[in-house]
């Protein structure tokens, strides 16, 4: 299992456009028979100001292959790149522990 977290500051358009982007996105990679159940995707937003947090798990790269080959992947990193003025971070992360009752199951 591969992790990564993205950050970014929210700076340009609005914040309900941007959470339906982020909700078709997250749609979108449900939707797909090879993506569904071997991509994990989470969005949170730091509850003062405007920067955001996405963790993303991906099952091997093959699968991370697969996502961004996609056009829905292209149109939401070129999207997220936009609202963020240009100013993306995206590090690997390596999980350590978790709960037993992570949404992230199976995910070490």
């Amino acid at each position: 299992m591969k992790h990564f977290m993205i950050r970014y500051e929210f700076k340009n358009g609005t914040t309900e456009a941007w959470h339906q982007e982020i909700g078709r996105f997250i749609k979108a990679i449900d939707d797909d028979p090879e993506l569904k159940g071997r991509i994990g995707y989470r969005c949170l937003k730091n509850r003062d100001d405007g920067h955001y947090f996405h963790l993303a798990s991906v099952t091997d790269d093959a699968t991370q292959k697969t996502l961004q080959s996609r056009d829905f992947f292209k149109h939401y990193q070129e999207m997220t790149r936009k609202v963020a003025g240009g100013e993306v971070t995206v590090t690997p992360i390596e999980m350590i522990d978790q709960t037993a009752d992570s949404s992230f199951r199976g995910a070490r």
